[in-house]
């Protein structure tokens, strides 16, 4: 016998709540997410799907904290509750790219009622090289272009794909210790990033990537071919030349790589426009009283990152469009009435919210065409948007 309400939630409860309301009313999907700050993310993407027979409400699985929590532990809670009605929305992380290798993997990418952002977490997103000049707008207030972001982050994802190959490829072998995700991170921080030769760091970065990669190679001579099949396959996964900073880990991303090109961008602007400020004024009250409010109207440029949406051209987020309409078409040839099993407890009214108990948080050539990009990376205008997925082991 179930001793709190919350061990009876599961999608047949939802369900048993939904039919209380009317055969008029819309049906609520429960989607829980794992932390307060993917809340925001999964509500921009599930409310566009909202209909008049459906909607979703994007919920944590604890009602007591907002802590992130282990991915892991929350499928394993969630598991046999999920369903047409309660799904679970979650940041990839490897996952999607060990394909089945591991239980949380295999889950993540069998199951209708489980959500992942294919990406490697939200961060890829707030990342996403077409955006990054808009944040530097708002961060600055000043629209003077600087360094083309897209071209920037095409060449980083070329120099590093090699290694993240040998990355994947320890992890679907289980042999983390070998060459860790760190290691990884390590080799693929960048440096100091000049504004005004952004290509320096690349340079440096390349030759950092280039020795990591011959270590390997002498190491496990034996494991090439593997290496270029894998190489391919991820091909087949979204993992191209352009686009492969987007399955590396998030918070690597964010603050060593996005913030390290980010920030002196912004630092840059911010002088020019104060400079100006000081040109045009007719004296020194003036000015004092223009800088105080430039000042004041901006943001950090890490507050607008974390805010950042516009995302909706990354090849990344048409999948996850792609399986969330394919849920609600399963839902579709659902019937709508389906019997209930009793429970324990009475159904749940118009206005609960179900919570969840917490649960305890459990290769090939590299040498990129560096010299024909440094024009395009320098004092370019910013490029056209164009229109158009790590583990049980480590987490952001």
């Amino acid at each position: 016998m179930a001793r709190r309400l919350t061990d009876n939630i599961t999608s047949l409860y939802i369900q048993a709540s939904n039919s209380l309301r009317g055969k008029g009313a819309r049906k609520k999907i429960v989607a829980y997410v794992e932390s307060y700050d993917d809340v925001s993310f999964w509500s921009h993407i599930l409310n566009s799907f909202a209909t008049d027979k459906l909607y979703f409400q994007v919920m944590l699985p604890s009602s007591d904290t907002l802590a992130k929590g282990k991915k892991v532990a929350m499928m394993t809670a969630l598991d046999k509750s999920l369903g047409e009605n309660m799904i679970a929305c979650v940041d990839s992380d490897y996952d999607y790219l060990l394909q089945g290798a591991t239980s949380t993997s295999r889950t993540l990418i069998e199951s209708p009622y489980v959500l992942h952002t294919y990406a490697y977490a939200i961060e890829s997103y707030q990342c996403y090289a077409e955006s990054l000049h808009d944040v530097v707008v708002k961060a600055t207030l000043n629209d003077a272009p600087t360094i083309d972001f897209p071209a920037f982050f095409k060449v980083y994802s070329r120099i590093i794909r090699p290694l993240f190959v040998w990355n994947i490829w320890f992890y679907r072998k289980g042999s983390l210790s070998a060459f860790s995700i760190n290691d990884f991170n390590t080799a693929t921080r960048l440096g100091p990033v000049s504004v005004s030769t952004p290509t320096i760091a690349l340079e440096q970065l390349n030759a950092k990537v280039l020795k990591k990669i011959e270590w390997l190679e002498k190491r496990y001579p034996d494991k090439l071919q593997e290496i270029q099949q894998l190489s391919d396959e991820l091909y087949t996964l979204g993992v191209d030349n352009d686009h492969t900073y987007m399955f590396i880990q998030g918070h690597h991303l964010k603050e060593q790589v996005t913030l390290k090109v980010l920030i002196p961008v912004c630092s840059k602007l911010r002088r020019e426009r104060e400079a100006q400020i000081k040109a045009l004024a007719l004296h020194e009250t003036q000015y004092q009283n223009e800088l105080t409010s430039y000042r004041h109207s901006g943001e950090t440029v890490e507050s607008i990152l974390r805010k950042a949406d516009d995302f909706e051209s990354a090849p990344t987020y048409a999948l996850i469009k792609r399986d969330i309409q394919a849920l609600i078409d399963r839902m579709t040839q659902v019937p709508d009435e389906q019997e209930i099993p009793p429970t324990d407890t009475p159904p749940l009214s118009d206005d609960t919210e179900p919570t969840l108990p917490d649960t305890e948080s459990e290769v090939s050539e590299t040498e990129p065409m560096i010299a024909e990009t440094e024009s395009a990376l320098c004092d370019t205008e910013p490029t056209a948007k164009d229109p158009h997925t790590p583990t049980d082991h480590e987490q952001d």
